[in-house]
């Protein structure tokens, strides 16, 4: 049979840089049947094909409708249906990934300029589930309907001897009643890891630490969570079990712009979820932790879109976070000067000389006069005490 595959990030982003793994799974699986699989980077021609397989993992990910159509077309992904995204069969599910599939593009990129280490998830890194599900339900989450995390495979189903690492994309591997025998067996294999939606510091023990902080070789930050201002309490004893294995910085992942108790999205609202936000971006400095802002939808929304915008520049840039408060940073992004002239961080020479707020400083203003207690006990905080 011809086969024809389609990763709908790679024909939609150019900026994209992860393969997509149902995408080789399903062509491992063909190339097993003797099928002749090619990766498709064009809707052209698709009616050529006896069969051609439409994965998508982002819903925003654009695919054309009339692509869709086609008799011999079939598609999938949580991209398409989200959280009621159908699985994969069986055979298909716990078949070898053919990481040969992206072989010719990631020639091409190179070609093109694009540096290896963009490309290190196609050419260095074994990619797989060890476990599926997690306990949380949170209603943001495509894994909402699990209830449990269970093992899914074994890590030799996944594993490509010659590629030095492995990449993990668990959803809560440490809710796993087997998670010992999955980190005992990632550990025989001598490979380096990293878990890339990262792990629940909520269930962290001292064995766990310990595994996590000693025993595993794990591939650059140690990523985490910190989505509630409500489990405030419990996350900072883990940050304190944390620091008790390790000084290294770590990564947390910090939702906003999500109401956790109901769907109610007014102002107050809002100011209160800029002040759950900060809140947790000062303990997270405080343990010598980096937050990575991630901004729920909604946040589209709010009347302080301008500061959930900033905040999110601000922390994703651990360079500037370090050095540069909040307030300074967005009044540096607020500045727009032309000709030579530069004026770094002497903002009041700035408009004495006639020069004009940006945006981002116009949002500071604004916030700040409406909240100043807020923005003296946050705005003023650097990323590194």
């Amino acid at each position: 049979m011809k086969i024809g595959i389609i990763d709908a990030e790679l024909m939609y982003s150019k900026k994209h840089r992860f393969p997509n793994l149902v995408s080789m799974k399903i062509s491992g699986y063909h190339k097993n049947k003797g099928g002749n699989v090619s990766l498709l980077l064009n809707y052209d021609d698709i009616e050529k094909y006896d069969k051609v397989y439409i994965s998508k993992v982002f819903t925003d990910t654009q695919v054309p409708e009339k692509v869709l159509a086609f008799s011999n077309v079939q598609y999938g992904g949580t991209g398409f249906f989200y959280d009621k995204a159908p699985p994969l069969p069986y055979e298909i599910e716990h078949c070898m990934p053919d990481y040969h599939l992206y072989d010719e593009w990631v020639k091409n990129q190179l070609e093109n300029g694009i540096t290896k280490k963009l490309l290190k998830y196609y050419t260095d890194y074994s990619i797989g589930f060890a476990t599926r599900g997690c306990i949380r339900q949170c209603n943001f989450c495509v894994n909402k309907h699990y209830k449990k995390s269970e093992k899914h495979s074994g890590i030799a189903e996944f594993i490509d001897n010659s590629r030095p690492y492995i990449c993990l994309l668990d959803d809560n591997v440490l809710a796993c009643s087997d998670w010992k025998i999955i980190f005992d067996e990632l550990i025989s294999t001598g490979k380096r890891l990293v878990f890339k939606q990262g792990i629940d510091e909520r269930l962290l023990t001292d064995e766990k630490c310990d595994y996590i902080f000693n025993k595993i070789k794990w591939i650059g930050d140690y990523i985490f969570a910190f989505d509630n201002i409500a489990d405030k309490d419990l996350i900072i004893s883990k940050l304190k079990l944390i620091r008790k294995y390790t000084d290294k910085k770590i990564k947390f992942y910090v939702l906003c712009g999500y109401n956790h108790q109901n769907n109610i999205y007014d102002e107050e609202f809002w100011k209160n979820d800029i002040i759950s936000l900060f809140e947790r971006i000062k303990i997270l400095i405080e343990y010598g932790c980096i937050p990575y802002v991630m901004r729920y939808e909604k946040y589209n929304s709010s009347c302080y879109r301008g500061i959930y915008i900033n905040a999110a520049a601000w922390c994703n840039q651990p360079n500037l976070f370090k050095k540069m408060t909040f307030s300074d940073f967005c009044k540096q992004r607020g500045m727009s000067v032309k000709g030579n002239k530069i004026y770094r961080n002497d903002f009041k020479s700035y408009i004495k000389d006639g020069n004009k707020k940006g945006a981002a400083w116009r949002y500071l203003d604004e916030f700040t006069a409406l909240y100043p207690d807020t923005a003296e006990k946050y705005f003023c905080m650097k990323g590194e005490m």
